[in-house]
């Protein structure tokens, strides 16, 4: 197949050309060329949110496959998708489970409610209009990502305070549950999309295969350290007590957070392969390779709330 990737050099897309690379398939990825592309990848280089620059630089194109990444709002993807409608055998979208409205039923099922206020209520306008424009399509939704070189400051928040023996602060009781996914096992469920027509016009939910409460988290980042997990210091804090502003104290959205991902293992022939103690040695490894263990953080938010908590007794 052709395939067309929107983005491919930051995270996801890094496994996902790979894995399709390795099964014979011809790559090409549309970006900003910030990073450089693999060897044996075409990039073709553009501004996605530019629909006139989208046009101009993909008009022509042909594909038999497009992963669409990085869209988080309609305005992104629709363009792409009228470039590309009567063209494509399959359509996929990165979603999010963060679409789902909170629930006291859990784990989130791909037919739960959605949250009208969502910060990626864009992502569910986007699987609307790629269901109601009768594209090929499959959308993926996600919970927490995690893996070597992600982005955003997830496990790593951990890694930073527990390689400087530094304690936890968890908002709440720390008994929250919430649920990481590998980037490796995400980019393998995608790759098992392309070829599956019972995936067709689906939505997933992709994450790993167990859940785990924050403080749980913590102490399972520390043994993937290798550090002994009873030593951690964990301190719990009520973050309505506390004004950060628009610093962000704590990682994750403090409540339960975990989908099912029963229906993705059948249809899509796919099962995680990281246990989170794995995964996150893995994603670990990459941390020190990076010298993050050495780089100055900011510990201000950490350190407001001890001062509290110690002075409370």
């Amino acid at each position: 197949m052709r395939i067309l990737i929107m983005g491919g050099t930051r995270f996801i897309g890094v496994y996902l050309t790979q894995i399709l690379l390795d099964q014979g398939h011809e790559v090409t990825l549309f970006n900003r060329g910030n990073k450089p592309a693999p060897a044996a990848v075409e990039q073709i280089l553009g501004d996605r949110t530019n629909p006139a620059d989208l046009k101009a630089k993909l008009t022509g194109q042909t594909f038999d496959a497009i992963f669409d990444n990085n869209g988080r709002e309609l305005s992104d993807t629709q363009p792409l998708a009228e470039i590309f409608k009567d063209q494509v055998q399959h359509f996929v979208y990165m979603s999010s489970a963060g679409v789902y409205l909170k629930s006291d039923q859990m784990p989130h099922m791909e037919s739960d409610p959605i949250d009208p206020k969502s910060r990626h209520k864009g992502k569910h306008d986007t699987e609307a209009y790629l269901a109601a424009q009768r594209l090929p399509f499959t959308s993926i939704r996600p919970t927490y990502i995690y893996g070597p070189q992600n982005y955003n400051d997830l496990e790593t928040w951990f890694f930073d305070r527990i390689v400087r023996d530094r304690p936890i602060p968890i908002p709440s009781h720390g008994q929250h549950f919430t649920q990481f996914g590998h980037v490796k096992d995400l980019a393998q469920a995608m790759a098992n999309v392309l070829g599956n027509r019972a995936a067709i016009g689906q939505i997933y939910n992709v994450s790993g295969d167990r859940f785990v409460t924050f403080d749980g988290l913590a102490r399972t980042c520390a043994a993937a350290l290798g550090k002994d997990p009873d030593r951690l210091e964990i301190v719990h804090y009520d973050a309505k007590q506390f004004d950060f502003g628009k610093r962000k104290a704590f990682p994750m959205r403090t409540q339960h957070f975990f989908a099912d991902i029963h229906k993705a293992m059948g249809d899509l022939h796919w099962q995680p392969k990281f246990d989170l103690q794995s995964g996150l040695k893995d994603s670990f490894d990459h941390y020190l390779e990076s010298a993050r263990n050495t780089a100055t953080i900011d510990f201000s938010t950490d350190d407001e709330i001890l001062h509290q908590k110690s002075g409370n007794g």
